[in-house]
């Protein structure tokens, strides 16, 4: 029986195939991590372009919702205002409207708050991030009429781009941009959003009916109605004043 050669003819087949195969081999990976750097850089840019877009899409919709609970929380606090004096000897509930702020009186509203009134400001305010709405409150209690309101856990509402101002209109539905010293409160508060680059006004702005727009005297009166008009028109001044 003959032995087998290394040097032979079938050996040097042998070697050929192999090194056929590891060839074949070496070009399916080079194959395989061009088409894998290729696909790579094709994502990378696909992401490079799309990321920055859904950032974006991510930080609207987030000032959005800041925005809708914002809102929700300034009508919420206007439309339970309540027609309250600051003492017994003032002639006008406490309700201080102007454009850019507006302090009342309302129930005491959280878990920690203790039962009865407490006075709330909206005021627009600056700081290290821009302009904002803010909500301050203080514990209520009788005070003199120009007595100071020392506010307290401020809250921010709503924040640059937006900004929201205010006008107030009483039973004759006349839009005025302040309500001081009204005998009752504004039959109706507008509240306006706009967007502090451009200046225009967003859907979102409306109008709150405060639930109580008439003096607690009224409840109690035989005519109600009557009450309420009165209350609403200018003192006449009487006839000692009138001879002087």
């Amino acid at each position: 029986m003959k032995g087998f050669s290394t040097q032979g003819p079938d050996m040097k087949r042998l070697r050929r195939a192999l090194a056929d195969e590891a060839g074949f081999t070496l070009l399916e990976v080079l194959l395989a991590t061009l088409l894998m750097t290729v696909i790579l850089a094709a994502l990378a840019t696909v992401t490079a372009q799309w990321l920055p877009n859904w950032n974006r899409g991510i930080a609207r919709v987030q000032r959005a919702e800041r925005l809708a609970t914002g809102l929700d929380r300034i009508i919420a606090d206007l439309s339970v205002a309540e027609q309250m004096t600051v003492n017994g000897d003032a002639k006008a509930p406490l309700f201080e409207g102007a454009e850019l702020s507006v302090t009342f009186l309302r129930t005491a509203l959280g878990p920690s708050a203790r039962p009865g009134l407490e006075f709330i400001r909206l005021i627009e305010k600056a700081d290290a991030q821009g302009l904002a709405l803010v909500r301050e409150r203080a514990p209520f209690q009788p005070m003199p009429t120009d007595g100071q309101i020392r506010f307290v856990d401020q809250v921010v509402l709503i924040r640059a781009p937006f900004r929201v101002s205010f006008a107030y209109a009483g039973q004759d539905g006349q839009w005025q941009p302040t309500w001081r010293g009204q005998p009752q409160l504004p039959a109706r508060i507008r509240i306006t959003v706009r967007d502090g680059a451009s200046g225009q006004v967003l859907a979102v702005s409306g109008a709150v009916i405060p639930h109580i727009t008439a003096p607690a005297e009224c409840a109690r009166a035989k005519n109600p109605v009557t009450c309420v008009a009165a209350g609403s028109r200018p003192q006449q001044p009487t006839k000692e004043e009138q001879q002087l």
